[in-house]
């Protein structure tokens, strides 16, 4: 007997109802922490939000509501990804920064088809500059110059890695600390499409390196990683560190570490709600340097799909305990002139705390990276050593290196 279209609707609602009913009742992940690295305990209740600069070379300063500390305020300099020029894409963990205490800085370092990758990082170099110079003498933003973080996202952190090698020519303060969140958009040569990476050698021996990357499309960020851990040769590998989030499905909404991850949607940040200073009367004389187009300035089909992820994210627990709270424990060590060994001892620093239902999130995974293979040493000698004469084969010999039967 045939089941009639009524028998069928009751039983699609059925199971749609069940499937409900799984999903409202499956365990959710963990909030963001009430205090502590990564958490809710806020110093300041709202953010002060400006524009330095002018249209074309922005850059965007956040701090909390409220006089600066005698000491002024940590610096962290927030590099966006190749495309992701406005700061609300990453708004929530700008907001958690700001919050705490320190002066985020977002220089806006490329203009959307207009900005070729290999000026970009002296072009960040340049914005950053400008704008701590202007909050030299500001009483409320009040830089600290002794500690300053660099945080990258994609192609933000081969820069990030740039303006750390040619922070002390380009008179700005050397950073203590390098966090890069999911590395990409580095040009393998001269002649290919994106960021050439500067000689990293000339990072100060005393920066602490960071990398997290997620495990979804995890290959092409784990070997950007790895190169950037490999040409910063300055650096010991007791001052670095390789980090893994993992995505974990047991509950809903289930965690995803993809590359948009450690961004966070905040329309509270949004560019265009951010008055700019007013422009500088234009000689009329002067007249601006002709614009000349390349080929690299226009987003790919691939980049303008993961900028539309970015500005689409939301914040879960990823980005409170895998990408917040280690940059807060990272920057702490970092400006206490401690090692990566201690952060990589803490078990604090992996835990990715549990579901509502007592099952563990999935801990970060940390990997100190291993230092260049030693290439063995020349010998003295100049002159090639002669071969033996082979010996005489006997009568019925097989020839040397014949195989065996």
């Amino acid at each position: 007997m045939r089941p009639t279209l009524r028998t069928l609707h009751a039983l699609l609602l059925t199971l749609g109802l069940a499937a409900g009913a799984g999903e409202a009742g499956a365990a959710t992940p963990p909030a963001q922490p009430k205090d502590g690295p990564g958490g809710a305990a806020y110093a300041a209740q709202s953010v002060v939000k400006r524009a330095l600069g002018r249209a074309g070379a922005v850059t965007f300063a956040f701090y909390g509501n409220g006089a600066a500390p005698a000491a002024g305020r940590p610096v962290v300099v927030f590099l966006h990804a190749w495309g992701a020029t406005n700061p609300q894409s990453y708004g929530s963990w700008i907001e958690h920064l700001a919050r705490e205490g320190y002066l985020v800085l977002f220089p806006r370092f490329q203009e959307v088809n207009r900005t070729r990758p290999a000026d970009a990082s002296a072009t960040a170099a340049a914005l950053i500059k400008e704008a701590l110079d202007g909050l030299a003498g500001d009483a409320e933003a009040k830089p600290d110059l002794a500690r300053v973080a660099l945080i990258g996202h994609l192609a933000g952190v081969p820069i990030a890695a740039n303006i750390a090698a040619h922070a002390a020519e380009t008179g700005l303060p050397v950073p203590k600390l390098v966090f890069g969140a999911m590395p990409g958009g580095i040009a393998r040569d001269d002649k290919s499409r994106g960021i050439a990476l500067h000689d990293l050698g000339r990072i100060d021996p005393a920066t602490l390196v960071i990398t997290i990357i997620g495990d979804r499309d995890a290959r092409a960020a784990d070997i950007a990683s790895r190169r950037l851990m490999r040409e910063s040769t300055a650096v010991t590998p007791e001052r670095k560190l390789l980090m893994r989030a993992l995505s974990d499905d047991h509950g809903f909404p289930a965690l995803s570490a993809t590359l948009a991850s450690p961004a966070g949607v905040n329309a509270a940040y949004d560019a265009g709600a951010i008055k700019l200073p007013p422009e500088p009367p234009k000689d009329p004389k002067q007249k601006p340097p002709p614009f000349k187009w390349s080929a690299d300035m226009a987003l790919t089909g691939e980049q303008t799909t993961l900028v539309a992820q970015i500005n689409a994210a939301g914040t879960d627990s990823l980005d409170y305990l895998a990408y917040w709270k280690t940059f807060d424990m990272a920057a702490a060590a970092a400006f206490a002139g401690q090692d990566a060994a201690s952060l990589k001892a803490n078990s604090r620093f992996t835990d990715m705390e549990r579901w509502s239902d007592g099952w563990p999130v999935k801990r970060l995974a940390v990997e100190t990276p291993r230092p260049p293979a030693e290439r063995p040493a020349a010998t003295a000698t100049t002159t090639k050593p002669t071969a033996p004469k082979p010996a005489e084969a006997k009568p019925g010999a097989k020839p040397a290196g014949a195989p065996r039967p």
